[in-house]
């Protein structure tokens, strides 16, 4: 009778639970905690991990860390100081935890004990340091740090103390959303015992005006010491001025800290290699590496270089994804890597031989598996991954290779457990040439059917352009958001993403409004043919390439939307060219500059001004003066273009932001603005 009692609270508490679920809304997603950085201890035991929140009122967040027993059953918050933040929890091999906190103003590595009692500060070790990592001894310390290395103005100017002007002699002088300056990130190597370092730290890019880890994006995933502490491999792009701004050849550098000298190992491969690690016996280094100098989303490989028979090999060469992370098994045989297939992030094994390398899919469920480390038990290896799908934010999950994922972590279980969700549906498309186009299509939580309703939709346009439409959990570009405003939300994979094979990726390059735009029109076209879609209230939207593919859209669509929203996008070819950063991007997706001859015809056949004098629909803009990867002047061009031609138009603009909107209030007024101006045009 008990039994049938707690079943019955059980199903009562569900029902109920049901009936007061509400929709999502842009103020609960800033609700959410942000779970990332899983690690796990040498025994296997134990997982640190971050959790960041927002407060909206004060317009910031706050991180701190968090510990997980490896059967779920134990949670400690390893720290809770009020008005700071503590990330990058690294275990050291004596059990104890790692840490940078800025609880003091500035950001200083710290050292505590498993439940995070006594905090110290690491002595000697400066402050602002950005990235760290001990060596498995524990008697030698890594850290990257901002140095001066260029001049200023003021420098070569001393009787000028105010001028604000700066002299430049090259391009990439500003990056994503800064200034380059006179300061590099550099890497110091130094001996530590009992709490403080030994000696004075050694720059082992002393002079140099290069970065380690590449900036803006990397992290201590490119620096990793060998088992004994006697090397330090690391990521950098030796490259300065034009050079750099046109290559994207990174290296492999291995520092030898007996004889103070560094070595290239990956010499001769021209693209980006990235992210050395050493087998756990020193042997073997691997990293991620791609062949082409100039190609961002190349396919990317697993590379093994062996110091004793002076080999390298790509073991992946014949798997036939981009491989986003890798890392070896403990004991050196396997090597872990997730990847971007179908329409989602799986995780996958192979072993480490240097023929008949044999690759195993350990997953297969539509989620993303986005981060992930692994450890050991005895024998047995486990994987921890930070899992999340379109609806539903990262969640750690334990499994061993063969087993299905077990949930660790709860953070955001109990909210969610209010918001009721839309049917993702996974359908597959028939584009122009006969290939299937994977769709994601996002139903509203209220949809049915069978019903007589009809309901609006929006054509999701994604970035990148080489970034897949995966699983992917928002928190601004949220397509159940979308779905909960009462859209039906269409999420083509088109042409130019990753996870269906590299020449699906590569046949966007010098094709931006060929077949991509093709494979979107094909797959709003289909889902809009149901009987439950309004074929006379359609929109489209995107950032990125996703804003290039609305402007373009907004010229081509042959009156199939009533609106369109683009958000940081590329207006005019021309001048986003002469005034973007990375000008490897442009160079390979764009086939060259817009004053050879042999590119006239592309930039006038899919730049989207050209065809501005067909724009028949309100559009809403949104562009950030941060952003230097599509300039602000992108959007500057398409706003004044509409209010010329007398189209419905308006302009979001933040100051202080760059290609994305990260500020939780800047968010929820971009979403405000969003939202209204759908519902103007396509509720009415």
């Amino acid at each position: 009778m008990k039994k049938f009692i707690t079943l019955f609270l059980i199903s009562l508490s569900l029902t109920l639970s049901a009936q007061n679920q509400t929709l999502l809304t842009p103020e609960f997603l800033w609700k959410l905690g942000r779970v990332s950085d899983p690690q796990i201890s040498e025994d296997g035991k134990n997982i640190l991990y971050n959790v960041r929140y927002y407060d909206v009122a004060e317009n910031k967040g706050q991180s701190d860390i968090y510990r997980v027993s490896a059967d779920g059953k134990t949670i400690v918050r390893i720290t809770s100081t009020q008005n700071a933040s503590e990330s990058s929890a690294r275990w050291m091999s004596d059990g104890k935890i790692a840490y940078l906190s800025d609880a003091l103003g500035a950001v200083n590595l710290y050292i505590t004990d498993m439940n995070g009692a006594s905090p110290k500060k690491a002595n000697g070790v400066p402050a602002n340091i950005t990235n760290f990592g001990f060596s498995k001894r524990n008697d030698m310390l890594y850290y990257t740090l901002d140095v001066k290395v260029g001049k200023t103005t003021a420098d070569l100017y001393p009787d000028l103390p105010k001028a604000t002007g700066k002299i430049i002699d090259g391009l990439m002088y500003r990056h994503w959303n800064a200034w380059e300056d006179e300061y590099y990130s550099h890497l110091f190597v130094v001996k530590f015992k009992n709490g403080s370092t030994i000696d004075e730290p050694i720059d082992i890019m002393k002079n140099e005006p290069y970065e380690t880890p590449l900036q803006p994006f990397g992290g201590d995933e490119q620096i990793g010491w060998s088992p004994d502490g006697s090397r330090i491999a690391y990521t950098s792009k030796k490259l300065e001025g034009t050079l750099s701004a046109i290559s994207t050849n990174s290296e492999i550098y291995v520092y030898n800290l007996f004889s103070q000298k560094t070595e290239n190992k990956s010499l001769g491969n021209y693209g980006y290699d990235i992210n050395p690690q050493f087998s756990s016996d020193g042997i073997q280094l691997m990293w991620l590496s791609m062949d082409k100098n100039g190609y961002e989303a190349d396919k990317s490989n697993i590379t093994v270089y062996d110091f004793g028979m002076l080999t390298r090999q790509n073991i992946t060469e014949k798997f036939k994804y981009s491989i986003e992370k890798a890392q070896w098994s403990s004991d050196g045989k396997m090597i872990y890597f997730n990847a971007a297939v179908e329409g989602a992030v799986q995780m996958f094994s192979t072993t480490n031989l240097e023929s008949g390398n044999k690759v195993v899919q350990l997953t297969d469920a539509d989620q993303d598996v986005s981060e992930f480390t692994v450890g050991q038990t005895g024998r047995t290896p486990f994987i921890i991954g930070s899992i999340m799908s379109l609806s539903y934010p990262n969640e750690l999950y334990i499994f061993n290779p063969g087993s299905k994922p077990r949930k660790l972590t709860n953070v955001n279980t109990e909210l969610l457990s209010h918001i009721k969700m839309g049917r993702v549906e996974k359908r597959e498309i028939r584009a122009k040439d006969g290939k299937e186009i994977l769709t994601w299509v996002v139903y509203p939580p209220d949809f049915n059917a069978k019903s007589k309703k009809k309901y609006p939709a929006l054509l999701y346009c994604q970035g990148g352009p080489q970034s897949p439409v995966s699983q992917f959990f928002s928190y601004r570009w949220n397509l159940q958001l979308m779905a909960a405003n009462g859209y039906i939300v269409v999420a083509p994979n088109r042409r130019g993403l990753p996870g269906f094979g590299q020449e699906w990726t590569d046949e966007i390059a010098g094709d931006w409004g060929g077949l991509a735009m093709s494979d979107l029109l094909s797959a709003i076209d289909d889902v809009a043919s149901e009987s439950y879609v309004n074929k006379d209230k359609l929109g489209c939207v995107g950032a990125s390439y996703g804003g290039y593919s609305v402007y373009w859209m907004a010229g081509n669509h042959d009156k199939r939307f009533k609106c369109f929203i683009a958000h940081c996008g590329v207006f005019d070819m021309n001048s986003m060219y002469g005034t973007t950063e990375e000008m490897f991007f442009v160079n390979h997706d764009f086939k060259g500059p817009y004053w050879q001859k042999e590119n006239a015809n592309q930039y006038n056949q899919f730049s989207p001004d050209r065809f501005v004098k067909n724009w028949d629909a309100p559009i809403l803009i949104v562009h950030n003066e941060k952003d230097f990867r599509v300039p602000l002047g992108q959007g500057m061009e398409a706003f004044t273009a509409a209010q010329i031609r007398g189209v419905p138009s308006r302009f979001l603009y933040f100051p202080d932001e760059g290609h994305w909107v990260t500020k939780p209030q800047n968010s929820i007024l971009w979403q405000r603005v969003f939202f209204e101006w759908l519902d103007k045009y396509l509720k009415n």
